[in-house]
């Protein structure tokens, strides 16, 4: 089915992304690098300790895509085999990798195919995500640990920040099923707080496949939960995907129109978001009145929150992938013939990738301090 190239090709760029991993793994867990020096030095013996994050990380990718692509088969969808993108960027924080994809490279007019090739990588990915946090919830090591790594944190006196020592300074915000398992399984004089999970391999690992899991499973356009939405909803699919993506924008970008600001400040940042929330509406397929209508609902909106509720605040993060999906992906769904439902089997699962959407969504994911 697939050439000797393509099994290279792809081979290569699956051990590129696994060496790139555990490069970053190496930075975030014991504040190692490959171009430092001295004691910040990243040595052969950092690097296979830094597997313990990369192994699981990439490996619930991997059975993601796999999930893609065994369900692909089955259902004779030509599919490319996993591309993994290696993303360790050297000189800046990184995860070591931009994700994985699969493209689809034949016609699929079935909502039933769709459907099933959408949801299997998520709930895949999902079920190792668990084992992966279970084993690093019950298996933390002694409260003293991060003394190893933090011997400054001993000293009474000190109010620094742990990147000034080679660190990196990353807080990770709870989803709720973190916390659920956190609360279930975890020793609470071994747990640590959410910006020292960094250091916690398997912790890490299973959090950042949340946060995965959660991105892919958002209900718009031609993401998984875009797949999941279209086979539930066959007649409502692009409203809804208009709808949440109305509100993740909202959310988004909530607090950087604040009237308190500058005069000065304000004058130049309004038009500028107005400007960036048309680039993501311009490819939508509305009226031009329609999309400037809710372009300034928007803006008008969150500056009147903002007003009311000073400290209001979304998570400006996720401007950059609403960008994305607004400009590149898209926000619709191709269609196919007919509004035939998916059977009873189908809109269960269907609504347990909803419920796995709902518990592993982080609002407010991770904090670079």
């Amino acid at each position: 089915m697939y050439t000797k190239k393509e099994y290279l090709r792809h081979g290569l760029l699956f051990l590129a992304t696994l060496i790139a991993t555990t490069l970053a793994g190496g930075e975030w867990l014991y504040g190692k690098s490959l171009i430092a020096g001295g004691e910040h030095a990243l040595t052969f013996e950092y690097f296979l300790k830094s597997l313990h994050f990369s192994i699981p990380f990439i490996g619930i990718l991997l059975i993601h895509e796999l999930g893609h692509l065994l369900t692909s088969i089955h259902h004779k969808v030509k599919s490319s085999l996993p591309y993994f993108i290696p993303g360790w960027l050297v000189i800046a924080p990184s995860l070591g990798t931009f994700g994985a994809i699969i493209s689809m490279k034949s016609f699929v007019n079935s909502r039933k195919k769709y459907f099933d090739i959408g949801v299997a990588g998520p709930l895949a990915g999902f079920i190792i995500a668990l084992f992966v946090l279970g084993y690093g919830f019950t298996n933390l090591p002694d409260a003293d640990y991060i003394y190893q790594i933090h011997p400054e944190y001993l000293d009474p006196d000190f109010k620094g920040h742990v990147e000034e020592d080679g660190y990196l300074n990353l807080e990770m915000g709870y989803n709720l099923l973190f916390y659920g398992m956190e609360k279930i399984f975890a020793d609470p004089e071994k747990m640590p707080n959410m910006s020292e999970i960094i250091h916690f391999p398997y912790l890490f690992a299973g959090y950042l496949a949340l946060f995965f899991t959660a991105l892919n499973l958002l209900p718009i356009g031609q993401l998984d939960g875009g797949h999941v939405v279209f086979g539930l909803f066959p007649k409502r699919h692009k409203e809804i995907s208009l709808i949440f993506y109305t509100a993740f924008v909202f959310y988004a970008g909530l607090g950087l129109l604040n009237p308190y600001d500058d005069f000065n400040t304000l004058i130049i940042r309004i038009p500028l978001y107005v400007v960036f929330l048309y680039i993501c509406y311009r490819k939508a397929s509305l009226e031009n009145q329609t999309k400037w209508t809710i372009i300034l609902l928007i803006a008008a909106s969150q500056y009147a929150l903002v007003y009311y509720y000073p400290g209001l605040q979304g998570y400006s993060g996720w401007l950059l992938f609403a960008f994305l999906l607004g400009r590149i992906m898209g926000l619709e769904h191709p269609e196919v013939n007919g509004f035939k439902e998916l059977n009873s089997n189908r809109k269960i699962i269907g609504w347990v990738a909803i419920l796995i959407f709902v518990l592993c969504f982080t609002p407010q994911p991770f904090q670079i301090g």
